[in-house]
């Protein structure tokens, strides 16, 4: 499906969807944390988030944390003014800890809402934010219907303001879908700027492989994801239950769904095939689960691999594959990228990104390593960036990368 722009809009760089053969960002712009200098300013920049979980404030199982980012891109100009999550108690708990480092002025005046229409009833004009950043659970947005439709509340409360949506976009039933275009029609129809959280489209590897199929006016052929988890190192019980996770797919490999379509291009849904192995078949039996997955309802229970293939709308073939067998803590995912004499392979996107490339005339691989390559905080910059109208007149200048338009696709 399509959404195109609005006659009357004309497209700029805040069009955040990069059609797959332009590179949207020349590798070399995208900067480490620690050698971006903070965006000078008389004012302080209001943000509000919503949700007080492992993705706003980190965790141990990995290196998500968008205040921490925040927080190091804008320095001392950061003011969070509002925090919303139903759960009073934690979202105070994780202040009071940021209250207690070297940040405590970007918290310390931070108020705790149940909601947004709480918040929007107390707001005082100083409280105006620029940002709002939302990673509240999936399936309290995504669609029209009330409780369920964060992104048209902050339309309807704040016209004009920056948002920033974690993925997954479309997680409920088939039929909630269409509702899903339809924020995104009323996300697009606002203009305001908007980014999803697809973050490893920022890495300097996935933006090197978009650079060569520009340079070297390439048809992608073909896309190969795998995407291996750690199982033994999962203890969330919420993750190994799909009524309340949506599953594997959802939680960890909607990023590769998306790194393969940000090459591939659109998908003939009609041409995708699915298999999986359950959990009660004999293949599916693991034996280093931290959970008791016997508290889980049999129905509820994730697949131990999920396997697809599918026909991009130019004809090149894809497929994933989200295997739930490793252990340890370490994870194992991969994507290759094929087209007329090039093989292109990112190993380990995640930690340590390494892009092997192999190019017409050779048979011997390429060895590109990124050690200080971290897509979270180039996602968060360019946000800001493209906010505060940053280098406007620049065609190389900061764009998004992750619309809403595309991302329900």
């Amino acid at each position: 499906m399509s959404l195109s722009h609005p006659a009357s809009r004309r497209p700029s760089r805040r069009d955040s969807e990069a059609l797959s053969r332009r590179p949207s960002i020349d590798p070399s712009r995208l900067i480490p944390m620690d050698k971006v200098f903070q965006i000078p300013g008389a004012y302080d920049f209001n943000v509000v988030f919503v949700g007080a979980g492992n993705i706003m404030f980190g965790s141990q199982e990995g290196p998500w944390n968008h205040s921490f980012r925040l927080e190091h891109k804008l320095g001392p100009r950061l003011k969070v003014v509002a925090l919303i999550d139903p759960a009073i108690d934690r979202a105070t708990a994780v202040l009071a800890k940021k209250c207690e480092t070297f940040v405590r002025s970007a918290y310390e005046k931070t108020r705790v809402f149940k909601t947004l229409d709480d918040f929007v009833k107390a707001m005082t004009p100083y409280d105006r934010p620029r940002a709002i950043i939302v990673g509240s659970p999936p399936m309290f947005r995504g669609t029209t219907q009330p409780g369920r439709d964060m992104e048209l509340q902050v339309l309807r409360h704040f016209p004009g303001v920056a948002l920033f949506i974690e993925k997954p976009i479309a997680t409920g039933p088939e039929g909630e879908l269409q509702e899903a275009f339809k924020v995104s029609k009323a996300i697009l129809d606002s203009g305001v700027v908007c980014s999803v959280g697809y973050m490893l489209r920022y890495l300097k590897g996935v933006q090197m492989i978009k650079q060569i199929i520009h340079d070297n006016n390439l048809q992608v052929m073909a896309t190969i994801a795998r995407y291996a988890c750690a199982y033994e190192a999962i203890a969330k019980q919420d993750w190994w239950d799909k009524s309340k996770s949506a599953g594997p797919v959802v939680e960890q490999g909607t990023h590769f769904c998306d790194l393969s379509r940000y090459f591939g291009g659109d998908v003939d849904i009609s041409s995708v095939s699915a298999q999986s192995l359950e959990w009660y078949e004999n293949a599916g039996h693991l034996g280093k689960q931290t959970i008791d997955e016997s508290r889980i309802a049999p129905e509820n229970r994730i697949p131990r691999v999920t396997s697809a293939t599918w026909k991009y709308a130019n004809g090149a073939v894809g497929s994933f594959m989200h295997v739930v067998a490793l252990q340890g803590h370490n994870y194992s995912c991969e994507l290759e990228v094929y087209a007329d004499g090039y093989q292109f392979k990112l190993v380990d996107p995640y930690v340590q990104p390494v892009l092997y490339i192999r190019r017409p005339g050779s048979d011997l691989e390429e060895t590109h390593r990124f050690p200080d390559d971290d897509p979270f905080f180039s996602e968060i910059s360019n946000l800001i960036d493209v906010i505060e109208d940053i280098e406007e007149e620049d065609p190389d200048s900061a764009i998004i990368l992750s619309s809403f338009e595309g991302a329900p696709r």
